[in-house]
């Protein structure tokens, strides 16, 4: 059986009673449907699990199709659709190489392609949806191809009619449409602004854009490196909240507040895990909080999948406890949870 360790960007993971490589859709389709009603789990990258150590009583299916289709024009752009298991960044880079703009606030985003519209990946004030056109997936249900179109996915901050109804659709391809051009959208993140030295709300070029960012997530632990297990994470593990008025109301004055169109207010989850007594380098058996970033849980010293799922929960009753605001993890739990 395979160790599910060895397929995830934390290094843990008990045995997946099935694995199964998918190169193409052929193999993906076929593959869902050899498993019938039995538990099935779909991975890429494995960039955005947490596994537990007794592993998976199922199927594991990691996709790996790469196929690439492309319409170019000069006045309208390029429409690009993906092959749902092309790494990530290796296809934000392909696009910058290439002259288009759009994606490169997304750049060094661990995972695949086929995960981004689940999750609704974004990063310094930018998120996919903004650039998807449709989505492909193998409907389990009806046990057929389903194409959704931007609306139909009904995105939403971290979130998408994909994850809220988990295990039904299996992303096969993803379209995005990009514009041709040199200079990126306007950075709207001050963080970002800084390091490209313009204003906020100023634009700045594509390839410079690309490089900051790469250089901020380096900096935040959120790059991967093999031989940094500092960055043995799954990136961010919880998602910024988002609350009502009369809660961040009650929060220190000092503590981010982006208002929401709903009324609502998004806080920052890095800043009330540190203001709740978490620190960077705080472990938990063979699990730390990378000592660059709070949001990063890493494999630190030959963790279990549940020394790190203890970490998480410590972070979250500190803000609990603290602040009265429920952490929610952005990291898909398998066979674990927090509560």
């Amino acid at each position: 059986m395979a160790e599910l360790r060895h397929y995830t960007s934390l290094r843990v993971g008990g045995p997946a009673k099935k694995f199964v490589d998918a190169h193409n859709e052929k193999e993906i389709v076929a593959a869902i449907e050899a498993a019938g009603d039995t538990p099935i789990l779909i991975i890429g990258g494995g960039t955005n699990i947490l596994v537990a150590d007794n592993g998976f009583d199922g199927t594991v299916i990691r996709i790996t199709n790469k196929s690439l289709e492309a319409e170019i024009d000069a006045c309208s752009g390029a429409t690009l659709s993906i092959g749902a298991g092309e790494n990530w960044d290796d296809f934000v880079k392909s696009t910058v190489a290439r002259g288009f703009a759009g994606l490169e606030t997304l750049s060094g985003i661990p995972g695949t392609v086929g995960a981004s519209p689940i999750q609704n990946i974004g990063a310094y004030g930018h998120e996919v949806s903004e650039f998807i056109t449709r989505v492909r997936t193998y409907d389990r249900q009806k046990k057929e191809i389903k194409t959704f179109t931007n609306e139909e996915c009904q995105f939403s901050y971290r979130n998408s009619y994909f994850k809220a109804h988990p295990g039904r659709y299996v992303v096969i391809e993803v379209q995005f449409q990009l514009r041709m051009g040199i200079e990126s959208t306007p950075i709207t993140y001050a963080e970002l602004a800084n390091k490209l030295e313009i204003g906020v709300g100023e634009k700045a070029p594509v390839v410079a854009t690309r490089k900051a960012v790469l250089e901020l997530r380096a900096a935040k632990g959120m790059l991967l490196n093999p031989s940094d297990r500092d960055s043995w994470s799954a990136g961010s593990f919880f998602t910024n909240p988002i609350i009502d008025a009369a809660t961040a109301a009650k929060l220190p004055a000092d503590a981010p507040r982006w208002p929401q169109a709903d009324g609502r207010i998004k806080t920052s989850a890095a800043w009330l895990i540190e203001n709740s007594g978490i620190k960077k380098g705080d472990a938990f058996g063979g699990a730390r909080v990378s000592t660059k970033h709070v949001l990063a849980l890493t494999n630190a010293a030959n963790a279990t999948a549940q020394d790190i799922a203890s970490l998480a929960k410590s972070a979250q009753q500190h803000v609990q406890d603290a602040f009265g605001i429920t952490l929610e993890p952005e990291v898909n739990l398998i066979g674990l949870d927090l509560h």
